[in-house]
């Protein structure tokens, strides 16, 4: 008699293990963000069009923000939790609590909470033009 879990997995047709940390999730859409209100949106004095935005981010267990890019540079600050953030061509990055990361323009890449029980939460801080800075989704076939 097969073991109940090899069972399930070939009725499933897959096995029951986790996927690694470093793992993308394979969502193609965003999926487990939790909204929040900007922490700051004004448009930079002296300049014509500028503004700078600074967002709380929080992601439920597993949330992804799949394959995307800004147009302008954004710093990811994390608050608690740990996220995992994957630039096209490049090797993952988990960063935790206090640690920061600096995506610069146009740079497509996706990130994610690889945590099945605690929620990731992070500051972005964008510099546009106005209405501007906000991710434009990159579908995998680019």
């Amino acid at each position: 008699m097969k073991k109940p879990l090899a069972l399930l997995s070939m009725v499933l047709g897959a096995t029951l293990q986790p996927a690694s940390a470093q793992e993308m999730p394979s969502a193609q859409v965003k999926q487990g963000a939790i909204p929040h209100e900007p922490l700051l949106r004004r448009v930079l004095p002296n300049t014509a069009n500028q503004e700078v935005m600074v967002f709380e981010a929080e992601y439920a267990p597993r949330g992804i923000n799949p394959r995307h890019f800004h147009p302008a540079a954004i710093t990811f600050h994390i608050l608690s939790g740990t996220g995992v953030f994957q630039e096209d061509g490049k090797p993952p990055v988990t960063l935790r609590a206090g640690e920061s990361l600096f995506v610069p323009t146009g740079t497509i890449h996706a990130h994610w909470n690889p945590s099945t029980t605690e929620n990731l939460r992070f500051v972005e801080f964008i510099v546009a033009e106005k209405d501007k800075g906000r991710s434009i989704p990159r579908p995998l076939n680019k």
